[in-house]
Parts: structure tokens; C-alpha cells; sequence
């Protein structure tokens, strides 16, 4: 008896499906081929993601992969950059703390524990997560949303996840949560790339929950997003967790041009003085909140209160 055809989500007319030989045993570039032919009207990357989707045949499977190999290719490419740069005296000069360079040693320590976290903590989830997306209304389908829509989300998600990053990160710093999760990730005071994700599973869990659960209370409350957009939120939140763990502060670098931008130079202080600057990616809640790391912080806080103290003291006189 001949099983049923399941045709993917990713077009929505199954007279098109037919046209370009979705479940026909086709080639991947057989498959491109003929999206083009049958939807000219597609930009490239519409058609290389409806192409990998016809050609997988397996929604459950071609999500799951394509997220696995997203995750590992981004955070590993925009790594590779800052491992050079540590090897390359001429960028000392931009080094926030010159006097610490990682070592290959280091590197190969924290590269194996990074490995280790991703395939053992976060590769289930991944894989688990097209079903997920069915039921919250997350589309796969072509053409996608407008680069306004895609760039409002993207906006969006980075205002959330940073909020929910900066109360739990705060929360990682006290007691037995800093003792026995969060040390792991203090194991270096001066951060490297590659250190971005090197955290214990429980961390690793609870604030990367804040870059995919943004989007997941999001989807919940709209009922619209698509999962290229939730892929490009993914890779931009990859290179800023990578960049702000670089140790590098150069004059180009995005924080000199928005004086929000968290950055390296934020980060770094927070790894260097193991307390303040809780935020990923935007200052305004260390600053609100009177959390701000380093010598210059720890002087404005002093002579507040030295100010406060005066003026009580005036008011008892």
C-alpha cells in the first residue's frame, strides 16, 4: 500500500509542491532549479530556503538541522575572527586588558567545554523545536515578511531578551547561584570570544531562554512570526554575545556610535571586576539602576552618597 505524501509547510498550494518535485527523490540543486522556474517572483534566499524544505521532505527534520548547523556555523565563524586578532600584536592597543591574552591552552579548554554544551544541553531542544513551532504559529512558508516587519521583531526581541538578562544574570551573582552556576563562566576575568557560551547547563538554559522565549511569548500573544526572522534574531544575537565576550574595544566599534550599545567595553568590566554591568546588549539598566561596573562607576556612587550625606546633615543643622 503506498504511504501518503506529506507535503511541507513551506508552500501552502500543493499544485505548486507538485510542479517542483517535492518528494520525488530529486536533488537538492534539481529542486532549486525548479523553484526558480515555477517562482521566479522569489528572492534568493526565499527560494534556498523553500528548496532545502521540499528537498528534507521532513519539516521536523529540516528545521531541526537547519537551527543545529545555524547555531554552530555562526557562533563558531564569528569566533574564528577574534582568535586571529588575539594572535596579532598590532591589535594590543585596542585590547581592554592588554596584559591578558588568552592562551591556545585556554582556548582549547574552553573550545572542548563549548562543544561539549552543545551537543549534550542544547542540541535537544533544537531538535524539538519544529513541533513547537507548529503549535505556536511560527510559519515556515514563502515568501517572507517585509525586511520593516523582520527589523521591528528583530528590535523588539533584543529590548526583551536584554531585560530578562539583565534580572537573571543579577540573580546568578548571589549566593549558592553564583557558587555553584554562574563561577563557571567567571572562570575567565578577561574574556575571549569563545567564552561567550562557555557556562554551566543550568545557566546556559535559563538565559538563552531570553533569546528564544522572547519570541515564543511573542508568537503567543500575535500569532505572527516567521522562522527566517526568528533566524536572523538568532545569528545577531550570536555575534553580540561574541563581540561583547571579544576584549576588544575599537574605535569603529558600535558603542562609539550608540552610546546604549553595551559592547565589549560593558562586558568586559563585568568580567574584570565579577560584579555590575549585568545587561547584554543596552546600558540603560545598569545605569537606572545604579549597577554599572568599574573605578569610574564605583567613584560617581561615592560621592553621590557623599552628597546625600551632606545634605542630611545640612538638613539636621
Amino acid at each position: 500500500m503506498a504511504t501518503e505524501h506529506v507535503m511541507s509547510s513551506v508552500f501552502s498550494n500543493g499544485t505548486i509542491a507538485a510542479l517542483i518535485g517535492e518528494g520525488q527523490g530529486l536533488s537538492y540543486s534539481q529542486v532549486l532549479s525548479n523553484i526558480k522556474t515555477v517562482q521566479p517572483q522569489l528572492n534568493f534566499m526565499e527560494q534556498y530556503w523553500a528548496a532545502w524544505y521540499c528537498y528534507m521532505n521532513n519539516d521536523v527534520l529540516a528545521t531541526g538541522l537547519m537551527f543545529f548547523l545555524l547555531h554552530e556555523f555562526m557562533y563558531f565563524f564569528r569566533c574564528l575572527p577574534w582568535a586571529i586578532i588575539d594572535q596579532l600584536p598590532y591589535f594590543r592597543k585596542y585590547k581592554i586588558q592588554p596584559t591578558k591574552i588568552p592562551s591556545a591552552k585556554e582556548q582549547l579548554f574552553c573550545l572542548k567545554s563549548v562543544l561539549l554544551s552543545h551537543f549534550l544541553v542544547e542540541a535537544i531542544p533544537i531538535w524539538t523545536f519544529h513541533p513547537m513551532c507548529q503549535k505556536l504559529g511560527i510559519s515556515v512558508a514563502v515568501p517572507f515578511p517585509s525586511l520593516t516587519t523582520m527589523a521591528k521583531q528583530i528590535a523588539l526581541f533584543f529590548f526583551l531578551e536584554d531585560a530578562w538578562h539583565y534580572w537573571f544574570h543579577r540573580l546568578f551573582h548571589y549566593g549558592v547561584f553564583y557558587k555553584y552556576i554562574h563561577k563557571q563562566h567567571h572562570r575567565y576575568a578577561a574574556p575571549f570570544g569563545l567564552a561567550a557560551e562557555y557556562a554551566h547547563p543550568v545557566e546556559t538554559l535559563s538565559l538563552g531562554f531570553g533569546t528564544v522565549g522572547m519570541p515564543i511569548f511573542y508568537v503567543m500573544y500575535t500569532g505572527n512570526l516567521h522562522l527566517f526572522t526568528l533566524c536572523v534574531w538568532i545569528t545577531m544575537r550570536l555575534f553580540q554575545a561574541v563581540d561583547s565576550h571579544s576584549g576588544y574595544d575599537f574605535p569603529w566599534s558600535l558603542n562609539k556610535f550608540l552610546p546604549f550599545w553595551a559592547g565589549a567595553e560593558h562586558h568586559d568590566l563585568h568580567h574584570h571586576y565579577f560584579i555590575g554591568n549585568y545587561a547584554s546588549s543596552f546600558r540603560w539598566w545598569d545605569y537606572c539602576l545604579d549597577t554599572e561596573a568599574g573605578p569610574e562607576a564605583k567613584a560617581e556612587r561615592e560621592e553621590r552618597m557623599k552628597r546625600k550625606v551632606e545634605q542630611k546633615s545640612k538638613k539636621v543643622n
